[in-house]
């Protein structure tokens, strides 16, 4: 078979085999090609890296829009941390900032731990000196977030084992942000 005949079934094949997956950074989207049945293999130092590259490109080339609020700024810098934290402890992450349509609150994050389905909600402050960080989930929050969470599940083949975990974020001056994961913090019930 001649060489332009078999790059052209490679190339062919690439495209079948080939989707797009999209990063979403709050102004764009951005695609990144995933070959096979999975995503190219990154380590989470290179994908941290990857993304900041883009969130600065993105910054840089796309046009301003208003500026987000200080308190949002800092709560999205600790979902992010939060995010590579837990891949780093075996969570297996398949959501963030998941929202119903029917329900007002969002649930930061969802991922596997084993075969357990975890709700992840981030709470990130920049001191010490109020409430701690995982008092600001209340009843009324839990009460949210777990109705979040059944919407969520409706979605899901099967009956997992769940739980919530609550993981706490400080950011205090220069230092890396101190990170305190609480399992199984409150019941679906």
């Amino acid at each position: 078979m001649p060489a332009s005949t078999s790059s052209r079934n490679a190339s062919r094949s690439w495209k079948r085999s080939s989707r797009i997956a999209e990063l979403r950074n709050g102004r764009s989207v951005i695609s990144i090609p995933q070959f096979g049945s999975s995503a190219i293999p990154m380590s989470g130092r290179l994908t941290r890296r990857v993304l900041k590259l883009l969130d600065s490109a993105a910054a840089r080339l796309l046009p301003r829009t208003r500026e987000r609020a200080s308190h949002l700024v800092t709560g999205g810098k600790g979902e992010e941390e939060v995010y590579f934290y837990l891949r780093q402890h075996g969570y297996v992450m398949v959501a963030r900032n998941w929202r119903s349509p029917r329900r007002r609150s969002e649930i930061d994050l969802i991922g596997w731990d084993g075969n357990c389905l975890c709700f992840v909600e981030v709470k990130t402050r920049t001191s010490h000196d109020v409430k701690p960080a995982e008092a600001a989930v209340d009843e009324d929050k839990r009460n949210d977030l777990r109705s979040v969470a059944r919407e969520y599940l409706r979605r899901v083949e099967g009956d997992p084992e769940v739980r919530f975990d609550i993981v706490s974020v400080y950011y205090e001056g220069a230092q890396a942000p101190s990170i305190t994961l609480f399992k199984n913090a409150f019941g679906l019930s």
